[in-house]
């Protein structure tokens, strides 16, 4: 006696083997300085992962977000993150914010992030006129 398994069966399992299989991982690394090469502490560093074909998986898409700050040298550290593309940005107050997209195709990955000091505010528009003093 032999035993068959239905087709949508054998499918499924196919489908389930095909999602548990594990996907090569970039372990990631962010240093930030400022621009006399000085770590910024402190300093948000969030990732988001933007995606990469096979984490495209049956339609299914798996959104990742990670916040971390620097420590004393500088430097933040990020949980395996797929091969694919991910969106880095760096927000603190006495810099710029930086932020930038990159590949991950490598088990290791170091971000260099070199800040600068804020700008001056400018406006194309003119300056408003003062209030008139109210009316007695």
């Amino acid at each position: 006696m032999r035993f068959k398994i239905p087709a949508f069966v054998a499918l499924f399992l196919l489908a389930c083997m095909m999602l548990a299989a594990d996907t090569p991982k970039s372990t990631i690394t962010v240093s930030v300085t400022n621009q006399f090469d000085k770590p910024v502490e402190n300093a948000a560093v969030i990732l988001d992962f933007l995606g990469g074909r096979d984490i495209k998986k049956f339609g299914m898409h798996k959104s990742m977000h990670w916040e971390v700050h620097t420590n004393q040298h500088g430097i933040a550290h990020f949980p395996p993150v797929p091969y694919g593309t991910v969106q880095v940005q760096v927000i603190t107050k006495t810099y710029q914010t930086f932020g930038q997209k990159f590949d991950l195709g490598q088990e290791e990955k170091r971000i260099e992030v070199k800040l600068n000091p804020p700008q001056q505010q400018y406006s194309a528009h003119p300056p408003l006129k003062p209030a008139e003093p109210p009316k007695q």
